[in-house]
């Protein structure tokens, strides 16, 4: 109604212009998609905001398996799934901390720079798995080994690709089953042995380097100087703990946390066994050696690691563990939440891809009850945790 208009009166009515009309429908349309996004903006803040709370700040007693983690990371749906396994129930942070025995820093390995040529030659499948192609004549390729209580992850991602390796070089003729116990127990011992003596001889680091830089046993180790040592001093056999196998079985107990399993309770994180040198089998320490011929590292690309793989059997590689992988299940694994625990050792066994992802096939050494009963997809072609930035290799003496 306009000032002058009397009561009563029909005012004459007018009609807004088109484009007038047009402006008030475009402006109600925008505002409309301003509170679309910003009911997104405060979704996707609430999202960080559980992502963070996933993520609070932990110390050594936190427990190992965060339930309010596996929920979120479930939420995500990304291309893996989180679980309870019963590897960890119960274990605090510090158990998972003391499991990852990479120490950062350590001999370099040369590099085999021949593969990235060699890789451009051959055909490269898009999926293989060492336990189909040698399976049947080299069954190590399909074991899953179990370190314990000890941060001997280094020395068992490296006997499982050595023993592999000698079987398959040999075509199933040569099968020994090298033991971990040997690297863990008795390098350690040797630092301890030649550490006044030799300090002062650089040709004698270099011809044997494990001596003083293998690491430290069951508080840790590097992977390059377990493949150094077994050309150098050589590696006799051994099976699991308790199992009569070879000369020189693991002396750290297989464990679980869970309190109903067929395994006793993991404890403490164990101090390094003594070296003793005997063999349980009737066999000499020194006769029950298996040399290599050579080791190297692995230049880091996707290819050539699928070229060494492929022609020469499983390889070892470590990469940085974060709360989240230790509940993985299934699927292909890629960081989304958690802080960082350590340095974690594994044998990568071969490649593939999951609904669109690329992975490697691993084998862990934390036992079947852990993960895909044992083993563990992680995304490839991404360098995911540094998985392909540290992978070494090398070649039996048969």
């Amino acid at each position: 109604m306009s000032i002058g208009a009397t009561v009563g009166e029909e005012e004459p009515s007018e009609e807004l212009p088109e484009d007038v009309s047009e402006e008030s429908e475009e402006t109600t349309e925008e505002s409309e998609e301003t509170t679309e996004e910003s009911e997104e903006t405060v979704e996707e803040s609430e999202d960080a905001e559980d992502a963070s709370e996933s993520a609070l700040p932990i110390n050594d007693d936190s427990p190992a398996i965060n339930h309010d983690m596996i929920s979120y990371v479930n939420s995500l749906q990304t291309t893996w799934t989180a679980g309870v396994n019963n590897r960890f129930r119960g274990a605090a942070i510090s158990h998972i901390k003391g499991l990852c025995g990479v120490l950062p820093g350590g001999p370099k390995l040369p590099e085999n720079r021949a593969l990235k040529y060699v890789s451009k030659m051959v055909d490269i499948p898009d999926a293989f798995d060492s336990r189909e192609q040698w399976g049947d004549i080299c069954p190590s390729t399909k074991d899953v080994r179990d370190q314990g209580a000890c941060g001997s992850c280094w020395a068992f991602g490296a006997v499982e690709a050595m023993t592999d390796r000698i079987c398959i070089a040999s075509k199933g003729a040569q099968q020994p089953y090298l033991a971990a116990e040997d690297l863990v127990s008795c390098t350690f011992s040797r630092i301890l042995l030649f550490l006044f003596v030799v300090c002062d001889s650089d040709a004698f680091f270099f011809r044997t380097g494990c001596i003083f830089t293998c690491g430290q046993g069951c508080q840790g180790g590097y992977p390059s100087a377990a493949w150094d040592y077994w050309n150098t001093v050589g590696i006799v056999t051994g099976g699991d703990y308790g199992s009569k196998q070879g000369c020189y079985p693991y002396q750290v107990p297989a464990c679980d946390h869970h309190v109903v399993g067929k395994l006793p309770p993991c404890g403490d994180i164990q101090n390094t066994p003594k070296c003793t040198k005997t063999c349980q089998n009737n066999a000499t320490f020194s006769q029950d050696k298996h040399f290599g011929s050579s080791s190297y590292s692995v230049p880091s690309d996707v290819s050539s690691i699928q070229t060494e793989i492929m022609t020469n059997g499983p390889v070892e590689a470590a990469f940085t563990v974060y709360e989240d992988f230790v509940s993985y299940k299934s699927g292909v694994y890629q960081h989304v939440s958690g802080q960082e625990l350590g340095g974690h050792a594994i044998k990568i066994l071969g490649w593939g891809t999951d609904n669109g992802t690329d992975y490697w096939w691993v084998a862990n050494s934390w036992n079947a009850d852990w993960g895909d009963s044992g083993f563990f997809k992680i995304r490839r072609g991404t360098d995911e945790c540094g998985i392909e930035d540290g992978v070494v290799a090398g070649a039996p003496k048969l």
